[in-house]
Order: C-alpha cells, then structure tokens, then sequence
C-alpha cells in the first residue's frame, strides 16, 4: 500500500464529492483504520464499515462510523482503481507483488506448472515467483495475464498454482529476489485490474478485495 497515493485519492475523492466513505469489507482489503484516517483527514464526515466493532473502534480513533445508510464517495477514485477500459485517474493505492524464486531456461516445446497447459514456442526463460491464488491471483489469469518485472510487460504461462506462478521472461534473464508486480503502481502493471476482470468475470472491487485479504499487507510512502 502507498501512504502518497492513499493521502492523494482520499482528497481527490472528497473533493469529487460526497460525505461517507465505503470502507467495507476492511476497506476493500486496504485496511479500514489506515484509510479511515486519510479520508477523514481529507475532509469526509464518517465512513461505512460492515461490524459494531469496527464502529467502536474507530470511535476511538475520533472517527464517525456507521454501518447503514449509502456511501457516496467514489470508491474508486478513494482506492485509485481502473475502469472498465484500464484508464486510472490516481495512482493505484494497493500495489500485489511477489519476487522471482529461481529461473529456468526451458526449449521450444518444454511445458510448465500443472497440466502442462502452456508450452514454450521457442527457446526462452522463465521465472518462477511467489504468489498464487492463495494470495488472491486468480486461477483463471494463467496464460490470460501479464505482470510487470523491471518495468517490462511479461505474461504468467500455465497455471496459477497455491502459492506461486511462472512468467515467461521471453529471452531475458533477473535475478532471484527481483520484484514483480501483479498490478498497481506506476508500471506497465498500473491498470491491470481491468485485464483481470476482463479474464475472471469479476468486478475490479472483488479483485482488490481479495488480493488484500489473502496477501501479507504492509505500507510504503
């Protein structure tokens, strides 16, 4: 999570309009108290969580919250979400990365990852990274999705397995511990929410929503 890009949407939203903030579903997965706070101090009235708790809560943090009425404050100018045609407006506030495990050079008809439903159609090389649908990377996106790795779009071949996928490099060569990224950020993985709910039938919201729930969650400036 960037604490810029939160700081940046919340205001942007606010001053789109409205007065109540969705922050259901722990804020669609970016974590509800961290985005309470920046919506708040961007000028919101209260903010709409799904638990008494939450209510409680955030009470003690100053914050007005409910759990009924109708929130209308853009959630996606609030998350810096794409629409429908990969456009962003802000910066992604939620940004899903893994790290390259190992490489591999594989030769033209080598197969990958289970059922062996991708094969290589020439000499090239993969990369085996973390993240897989137990960290919110839908099944579906193998062999359909691309992910960002220094800067260059490379697809995810095979399929998606628990923990981890692999990338084809398409020639190029990084090193083990390199960063790779899903979607968000500033990179060719930016919009590519809207690819993946273009290949799963699922709404960017839901997308986002389980990639924070299920991946570890931690905040860069």
């Amino acid at each position: 999570m960037s604490r810029s890009a939160l700081a940046a949407a919340a205001s942007a939203a606010v001053r789109a309009g409205g007065r109540t903030a969705d922050l259901r579903r722990d804020a669609w997965g970016h974590g509800v108290l961290s985005v309470a706070q920046a919506v708040i101090a961007a000028g919101a009235d209260r903010v709409l969580v799904d638990s008494q708790g939450e209510v409680d809560a955030l009470h003690l943090e100053g914050i007005d919250a409910v759990t009924s009425g109708v929130a209308d404050i853009d959630p996606s100018l609030l998350y810096g979400l794409p629409d429908a045609a990969g456009a962003l407006t802000l910066q992604p506030v939620m940004r899903l990365t893994g790290r390259v495990l190992s490489t591999k050079r594989l030769r033209a008809g080598d197969a990958v990852s289970y059922g062996y439903t991708y094969r290589a159609p020439a000499d090239t090389t993969v990369a085996l990274v973390t993240g897989g649908y137990a960290q919110g990377i839908v099944r579906a996106l193998g062999n359909q999705a691309h992910v960002d790795v220094e800067g260059a779009a490379r697809p995810i071949v095979g399929r998606v397995a628990m923990d981890v996928c692999v990338v084809d490099l398409e020639g190029r060569d990084v090193a083990s511990g390199t960063e790779v990224t899903y979607f968000g950020g500033t990179g060719s993985a930016g919009s590519g929410l809207s690819r993946w709910a273009a290949i799963t039938a699922m709404s960017v919201a839901e997308l986002v929503t389980v990639a924070g729930a299920h991946a570890a969650r931690g905040w860069e400036a």
